[in-house]
């Protein structure tokens, strides 16, 4: 495949891990792929990334042969605590749903699933420029783009999938005619900082408070990630360590006592986040998965599953239309995966709205998420639905 003009199967735009756990699951069915990212390999596993995994992901990783790693590395947790009124409340996965979930970090998934694309010896380009698509409803469509020597290449393909994230090239390349975008904003963002420091509790902590949303999670037994609730505006580099210390300890004081194992913040950033579904999730002879498809709040945990989930079904799909050389069969893969998106629309909108505090609130509106909390931690039934749906639904 050294020149200009490339044939393969299915050409993939984006190498994170919905391109690449593609690319990997289409290989094990014998069928071909290229894959294009315009950033770097180095880029990509420098982005600082959380990561909770359904156990249905790390079998997908570990069934398909993608990961061992997570396995030996990644720590399963078996709940969550929902911390307000200054306590905190355990919810107990296991014990409610006979599932857990594994605490193992985005950037660990790419560098799994990277490493075994370049095993495999699979055509995976990094650091493209000028990356564009054509011809997407003709049968031979095709990614342009200049790769990271400077030489212009054209891929030809039967199947297109965009795998570019929110702000791809390839959701773009869809008429606005043709598709419908559905989404919500909110008007506060997550404060993330990276700290050096000994686990502050053994698993994730939800927080809400009279001043906000806290999460406390983990990384490794000496570095741990964590968010506060803040303006979508607010400036990272604004906030001193002594700052953003005090902030996260008022979140999270109690009369339990409960507090923060402080150390060094090597690491502070804002994360803006919206929900957004593109429907339908194909044009012509392209298909958009994970966040060129979606985008959910954080605070569920469901933006990595969701795109792990949809290569899952498309994988199957692809398969399928290309042994029946029939492309009506592509029909099937956005309804599927769309079952699975907007259940978790709902729940991450759900956790969203009950635990941050939205600016301009009133007394009431802080008394009612503190009842709809009580009544989650109270109730078998409210904690079910929430480790259920936390803890990933059946495969589709």
């Amino acid at each position: 495949m050294a020149g200009a003009h490339i044939r393969t199967t299915v050409g993939i735009v984006g190498a994170g891990p919905a391109g690449l756990m593609l690319s990997h699951l289409l290989a094990r069915s014998g069928i071909e792929s290229v894959v294009v990212d315009n950033r770097t390999r180095p880029e990509i596993e420098g982005t600082s990334r959380a990561g909770i995994l359904e156990a249905g992901n790390v079998r997908l990783l570990t069934e398909s042969g993608a990961s061992d790693r997570v396995c030996r590395e990644g720590r399963p947790h078996g709940g969550i605590e929902l911390r307000f009124g200054g306590e905190s409340h355990r919810v107990d996965f296991e014990a409610l749903v006979g599932r857990n979930v594994w605490l193992y970090p985005q950037t660990d998934v790419f560098t799994d699933l990277a490493d075994a694309r370049e095993r495999d010896g699979a055509d995976v380009r990094f650091g493209v420029s000028g990356t564009r698509v054509v011809d997407l409803t003709g049968e031979r469509p095709g990614i342009l783009f200049t790769d990271a020597d400077g030489v212009h290449r054209e891929v030809r393909c039967d199947i297109l999938v965009g795998a570019d994230g929110s702000r791809g090239v390839c959701r773009a390349a869809v008429p606005e005619a043709a598709r419908t975008h559905f989404y919500r904003e909110y008007p506060f963002a997550w404060f993330g900082v990276l700290v050096e420091a000994p686990p502050s509790a053994a698993e994730l902590v939800y927080t809400h408070s009279e001043h906000g949303f806290a999460l406390i999670s983990r990384r490794t037994e000496s570095v741990q990630r964590m968010y506060f609730q803040c303006d979508p505006d607010e400036d990272p580099a604004a906030w001193s360590e002594d700052r953003i210390w005090a902030e996260l300890q008022r979140r999270v004081r109690g009369a339990d006592g409960f507090t923060l194992k402080e150390g060094p913040v090597t690491d502070r950033s804002v994360l803006r986040f919206r929900s957004f579904v593109c429907e339908p999730m194909r044009f012509g002879n392209m298909l958009l998965a994970g966040d060129a498809a979606h985008t959910v709040p954080p605070t569920g945990a469901k933006g990595l599953n969701l795109a792990l989930a949809d290569v899952r079904v498309l994988a199957e799909v692809l398969e399928t239309a290309l042994a029946k050389r029939d492309h009506g069969v592509l029909d099937a893969y956005g309804p599927r995966a769309l079952r699975r998106v907007w259940r978790a629309q709902h729940f991450t909108y759900w956790m969203t709205t009950m635990l941050h505090r939205v600016p301009g609130s009133a007394a009431f509106d802080v008394r009612r998420q503190l009842a709809e909390l009580a009544g989650v931690v109270d109730s078998t039934a409210g904690s079910t639905y929430l480790a259920e749906a936390y803890t990933g639904w059946s495969a589709e």
